[in-house]
């Protein structure tokens, strides 16, 4: 059987149309990119100019036999940082536990408290599956209207874009991360997960699983007081 290759444009105008063509792809490609750099170009901050807040979210990145990976790690210290530094009142740890042999938000809590977060100040959300869902239910489940997010640098212009889209006012904390496979790998991904965001943020579906209210966040608040 004959493969037929597919032919280029012989003329210069079918020449000239096919670059636009593929110009065109470029530009729309990049357009979600561009909307996340330039909706949260004003809220990134740093762990010492971070507003003070009630609440911050860390999001999940893996679990290595059963603890925090080293990027989820950073993440957990920046917000055991943040709080020993009296700028955050309650930790709201988000990821995945869909299946039993799997749970950051346990992980999390247990890393946390070994680095001086009190067990009565985190809160666990078992169903943040993905960006999107976590920062939709920090919201409406939780009861979050304000908060710091912390994830890697490369990821944190996303979550603070989407918790937006969801109605949590946010500042993000990008934490730095050794430019390793992960990282560059990361930073690929966002460029297509871009895609996602904005039509998360457009459609604004819900999330995997949504269930009743938790009245965690507001009970940990209280407890502090």
């Amino acid at each position: 059987m004959r493969i037929r290759r597919p032919r280029l444009p012989r003329t210069r105008t079918g020449q000239r149309r096919l670059v636009q063509a593929l110009m065109a792809v470029c530009v729309l490609a990049l357009l979600p990119a561009t909307w996340l750099y330039v909706s949260t170009a004003d809220r990134l901050r740093t762990t010492a100019d971070v507003p003070r807040t009630e609440v911050a979210v860390v999001f999940g990145a893996g679990l290595w036999d059963g603890e925090p990976s080293p990027y989820l790690a950073h993440r957990l210290d920046a917000a055991a940082r943040l709080y020993e530094a009296g700028r955050i009142e309650v930790v709201l740890v988000t990821g995945d536990n869909s299946r039993e042999d799997y749970d950051e938000p346990d992980a999390m809590r247990a890393y946390l408290t070994k680095h001086g977060v009190p067990d009565t100040r985190i809160v666990s959300d078992y169903a943040g599956f993905d960006t999107w869902d976590s920062c939709v239910r920090a919201k409406k489940i939780f009861g979050v209207d304000r908060a710091v997010l912390i994830s890697q640098d490369f990821h944190i212009r996303r979550a603070v874009a989407l918790c937006e889209a969801a109605g949590v006012d946010s500042y993000g904390v990008g934490v730095a991360a050794k430019h390793d496979v992960t990282w560059y790998y990361g930073g690929t991904r966002e460029v297509f997960a871009a895609g996602k965001a904005a039509l998360d943020a457009l459609f604004e579906p819900d999330p995997r699983f949504l269930g009743p209210k938790e009245p965690g966040v507001a009970r940990a608040l209280a407890a502090g007081r």
